[in-house]
């Protein structure tokens, strides 16, 4: 049930946009079972959402709405120490909703407000780290995810099976006080020296974290009802699809990938990277590199005709004490735009507004974010992202501007408050329109017993 991380991370703390999924973020909860009896080793969470949203398109009208609502539910522990149950409940409803102003996505078509039982599922535990999910559920996912940047997040109704294999330790950890963060010796001015043999130090393992599942329906961020996983693709008929992948991780290295097949209705393959540079103590940045590849199955029904897209990325993330500098560049080609049906987009260069996808699009990011050391839990940050023109004729080059102000406690009485501003602009450089603007307020507290 647990499906809120509590605090958020700081603008500081990673450069991931809201409702994306990375693949070192799949095939893991987001804390660990204890063992005791099951209804003591229950857990409950509430979380009271409101969310205002007002976004000036590109033809001149006006979405606008203000929503308040949020999810509760439960997790039990283990029944036999082998089987659980989770239960959660969504709801938005309307404070302010102009009729004429819909498509935030907040709310139900036609402004209304809605309120589904999202999840209702057990939780298989075949032995520790090997767990069975039937039912409806939340998962997490590069193309199958919550996309939790509205009043409500995605759920699936599926079965899953995930894994985590340890591979054994062989990296020098960096717990003992006689080595730096590489496993050298420290001399006693605390310089690197090659003369003084380091104790053992503690290893660091590998692990295998894998999963496989078929999805049959989903619940979209803004319904009450589940459907087909090929008709909320677009497609008049009804498949799911069968989810494999399989991640490698050891120390701040990961490489892994994950497939997506729906008969007759789309192949989505992701591939991603991760590692940090060690050129110091104090200067450690990180590289991610992803590479997407989507093509048309089977009889070709999503579009009617055969279709294939890829797009490839790089990131690179420089922490600098409380700053984060961020650069990222995509580039999309093939015969078709990117699709992300199911899930927020998780390409590096996709942002507040755009997902910088569209056929022979390429896009290049820059963002720094800060975590202000005089109030806990205040973080801000802006970012840019500069495209191309895709090939489509009719459509144009795009430039997205967002500014992010975050405030998200983590201590005493303000513990599980989060107030998030956001505001991005978009301009096009062609056609007869006008600016973007999309202006956000998010306000979360979530109570867990």
């Amino acid at each position: 049930m647990v499906t809120t991380p509590s605090p958020p991370p700081g603008a500081a703390e990673s450069s991931t946009e809201q409702g994306h999924t990375q693949l070192d973020e799949s095939f893991r909860e987001f804390r660990l079972e204890k063992r005791r009896k099951a209804f003591e080793d229950t857990t409950f969470e509430i979380n009271f959402r409101t969310f205002f949203m007002d976004r000036n398109k590109f033809d001149g009208l006006e979405s606008e709405a203000w929503a308040i609502g949020g999810w509760a539910g439960l997790k039990t522990g283990y029944f036999l120490d082998h089987i659980a149950f989770g239960l959660t409940g969504y709801t938005s409803q309307p404070v302010y909703a102009p009729e004429s102003r819909d498509g935030t996505t907040l709310l139900a078509p036609g402004q209304n407000g809605y309120t589904v039982l999202g999840e209702a599922y057990a939780d298989i535990r075949i032995a520790d780290g090997y767990n069975i999910y039937v039912g409806r559920k939340g998962f997490d996912t590069p193309f199958i995810n919550r996309n939790d940047s509205r009043m409500t997040p995605n759920t699936f109704e599926a079965i899953v099976f995930q894994g985590k294999t340890e591979l054994g330790p062989s990296t020098p950890a960096t717990t003992d006080p006689g080595v730096n963060k590489d496993g050298m010796a420290l001399a006693s001015d605390g310089k690197d020296s090659k003369a003084i043999v380091a104790p053992a130090p503690t290893p660091i393992p590998a692990f295998l974290r894998y999963g496989i599942g078929y999805f049959d329906q989903i619940k979209e961020r803004n319904s009450d009802e589940f459907i087909s996983m090929s008709r909320d693709a677009g497609a008049d008929v009804e498949r799911g699809v069968y989810v494999a992948g399989l991640l490698y991780e050891k120390g701040k290295f990961s490489i892994g990938a994950i497939d997506y097949y729906s008969d007759d209705i789309i192949n989505i393959a992701y591939g991603e990277m991760k590692m940090e540079l060690p050129f110091s103590d104090d200067f450690r940045p990180k590289l991610a590199v992803q590479l997407i590849d989507q093509r048309s199955t089977g009889s070709d029904l999503l579009q009617g005709q055969s279709f294939s897209g890829q797009q490839a990325g790089l990131k690179l993330d420089v922490p600098v004490s409380k700053v984060l500098f961020t650069a990222a560049y995509t580039c999309a080609f093939g015969d078709a735009n990117m699709q992300n049906p199911w899930s927020g987009y998780p390409g590096y260069t996709s942002v507040q507004v755009q997902d910088f996808n569209r056929g022979g699009e390429s896009a290049f990011m820059l963002r720094v974010g800060y975590d202000f050391p005089w109030a806990e839990g205040l973080s801000a940050y802006a970012l840019a992202v500069f495209g191309t023109d895709p090939d489509a004729a009719g459509q144009y080059r795009q430039d997205e501007y967002d500014v992010n102000l975050q405030y998200a406690p983590t201590k005493n009485v303000l513990k599980g408050l989060s107030v998030r501003l956001r505001y991005g602009a978009v301009d096009q450089h062609g056609g007869d329109v006008v600016t973007l603007t999309d202006f956000r307020v998010i306000c979360n507290y979530v109570i867990k017993f």
